[in-house]
C-alpha cells in the first residue's frame, strides 16, 4: 500500500511540474508575442552585456561557438540516429521509435511556434555569430532539451548510467542555452521558452509511451527507473558489471609501445631521407607527379575534391570513429572493438604529430588553402587517419559477421582512404611520398593493435 501511495504522489508531482512548465511557457510566449516593454528591455540588456563580455576574448568566442554545436541540427540528428541504431541492435524497436518521434516532433514543434510568434533576432553592439530564421523559441535549446532529455529517460533504466547522465544532460542543456544568448543569436526569453517547451513536449511523449506500456500489460514504475526498466540489461553497454583485466595486459602494452617506437623511428628516418636536400626540395618523381596533376585540374573535379575535404577533416573522422565504437559496442557487448578503434586513432595522432614536428617538410603548393592545418607535409594526417579508421572497420566487420554484406562494407571502408589520398594529391597539399608515409604509419600500427586487442579471445564477464 505504501508503494502504491508513493507512486501516486510521484505521478501527481510529475503532472503538476509538467502543467507548471506549460503555463510558464504560455506566459513567456505571450509576453514575447505582445512585445511587453519590461521583458524586451531586460532581454536586450542581457544580450548586450553577454556579447560584450564574450566578444572581449577570442578564446571565449571559440569556446562558445564549439559548445553551441551540441545543440545544432546536425549534432542532434546524429545523436538521435546513433541512439536509435543502438536500440535496434539491442532489439528494442519500440523504444527506438519513441526516441526518434520525440526528437523529430520537438524539432517540428519549434518550427511551428517560431512561425507563429515571428520574433526577430537580437540586434547587438558586438556581433559574434549569425543565425537564420525567427528567434523564439531557441531551436538549439529546444532540440537539446528534447533529444538529450529523452535519452536520459531511456537510459535511466541503467542505474550507473542514470547517475552519470543526469548531471551531464542538465549541464549540456544549460550550456547550450547560455551559448545562444552569449553569441547574440537569441534573447534570454528565447532560451527560456526553448527549455519550457522542451519539458512540456517530453512530458507529453513520456505519458503516451507509459500509456502504451500499460496497454501492453507492463507494470507501472516510477519514472526515476526509466521509461523501459525491463530493457535495463539490453541498454547496458556490456553484460555484467565488471570486466576482468587480462593478466598479460602489461606485456600487451609493452609490445604496443615497442611497435609505436619502431614506427616512429622508421617514419623519422624516411622523412629525413626525403628532406636531406632541404625541406623545400622534393625528389624528382614527387615533383613530376604534383606538376602532372596540377596541369589537369578542372572546375568540376575541384568542387568534388572540396566536398571530400569537408568530410575528411578532423571532426568528421572523430565523429565517424565514435559511431563505429558505439555500433560495435552495441553489437558485440564487448569493449575490445572500442579499444581497437581508440588505440588505433590515438597511435595515429601521436605518430603523426611527432613525425611532422621532426621532419618539417614543406608542402608542394606555392599557394595553400587558408584553412590548412599548420603541420608539415610528411606524412599526410588525413590519409593516415582515414586509413586507420577504414582498416579497423574492415577488421571488425570481417571478424564479427559472416553475412554477404560484409564485403560491401569492407570495400567502402577501404575505398574511403583511397579517395582521401586522391584529394590530398589533387589539391597539391601533399607529395606522393607523404601518402606512402601514411601507409607506413597506418597499416603496421593497425596490425599491431588488432593482434593485441582483437585476436585474443575476450574474457567472460564476472559478476
Amino acid at each position: 500500500m505504501v508503494v502504491v501511495e508513493r507512486f501516486a504522489v510521484r505521478s501527481a508531482a510529475s503532472w503538476v511540474a509538467a502543467a507548471a512548465a506549460g503555463v510558464a511557457f504560455a506566459v513567456v510566449m505571450v509576453s514575447v508575442w505582445a512585445e511587453w516593454a519590461p521583458v524586451r528591455e531586460v532581454d536586450q540588456a542581457i544580450s548586450d552585456g553577454l556579447t560584450r563580455w564574450v566578444g572581449g576574448s577570442g578564446g571565449l568566442v571559440a569556446a562558445m561557438a564549439g559548445l553551441t554545436r551540441l545543440g545544432d541540427t546536425a549534432t542532434l540528428t546524429g545523436v538521435t540516429a546513433l541512439a536509435a541504431a543502438w536500440l535496434l541492435l539491442r532489439r528494442r524497436p519500440w523504444v527506438a521509435a519513441h526516441v526518434v518521434v520525440t526528437a523529430l516532433g520537438g524539432g517540428l514543434l519549434g518550427v511551428v511556434v517560431k512561425d507563429l510568434v515571428e520574433r526577430l533576432r537580437p540586434l547587438v553592439d558586438v556581433e559574434l555569430a549569425t543565425a537564420p530564421g525567427w528567434s523564439f523559441p531557441s531551436g538549439h535549446t529546444l532540440g537539446a532539451t528534447v533529444t538529450y532529455g529523452v535519452l536520459l529517460l531511456v537510459f535511466a533504466s541503467v542505474g550507473r548510467a542514470r547517475r552519470v547522465l543526469a548531471p551531464l544532460v542538465v549541464a549540456v542543456v544549460l550550456v547550450v542555452g547560455f551559448t545562444r544568448v552569449a553569441l547574440g543569436v537569441h534573447f534570454a526569453t528565447d532560451v527560456l521558452g526553448g527549455w519550457l517547451l522542451g519539458l512540456v513536449w517530453l512530458a507529453l511523449t513520456t505519458e503516451v509511451f507509459r500509456r502504451w506500456r500499460r496497454d501492453e500489460g507492463l507494470p507501472d514504475v516510477p519514472l526515476a527507473r526509466g521509461l523501459a526498466p525491463e530493457a535495463a540489461d539490453d541498454l547496458r553497454p556490456v553484460s555484467g558489471r565488471r570486466v576482468r583485466v587480462p593478466p598479460d595486459v602489461r606485456l600487451v602494452a609493452a609490445r604496443l609501445l615497442v611497435a609505436w617506437g619502431l614506427l616512429l623511428g622508421a617514419l623519422s628516418a624516411l622523412g629525413s631521407w626525403l628532406t636531406a636536400a632541404g625541406p623545400d626540395v622534393p625528389t624528382a618523381w614527387d615533383r613530376a607527379v604534383v606538376e602532372w596533376i596540377a596541369e589537369r585540374r578542372v572546375p568540376g573535379w575541384n568542387a568534388v575534391m572540396d566536398d571530400v575535404e569537408t568530410f575528411s577533416g578532423t571532426w568528421p573522422v572523430i565523429g565517424a570513429a565514435v559511431v563505429v565504437c558505439v555500433l560495435a559496442l552495441a553489437r558485440t557487448r564487448s569493449w575490445r572493438p572500442v579499444l581497437l578503434v581508440s588505440l588505433g586513432m590515438l597511435g595515429e595522432v601521436t605518430l603523426f604529430l611527432i613525425t611532422t614536428a621532426i621532419v618539417d617538410r614543406a608542402r608542394p603548393a606555392a599557394k595553400l588553402p587558408d584553412d590548412l592545418p599548420p603541420t608539415s607535409s610528411f606524412p599526410s594526417g588525413h590519409v593516415a587517419a582515414s586509413l586507420v579508421l577504414g582498416t579497423t572497420v574492415a577488421v571488425l566487420v570481417l571478424r564479427g559477421t559472416r553475412k554477404w554484406w560484409r564485403w560491401a562494407v569492407v570495400a567502402v571502408a577501404l575505398a574511403i582512404p583511397v579517395v582521401v589520398a586522391a584529394q590530398r594529391l589533387y589539391t597539391g597539399v601533399h607529395y606522393p611520398t607523404d601518402v606512402l608515409g601514411s601507409l607506413l604509419l597506418a597499416l603496421p600500427w593497425v596490425t599491431a593493435v588488432a593482434l593485441s586487442t582483437v585476436a585474443t579471445p575476450a574474457p567472460g564477464p564476472t559478476r
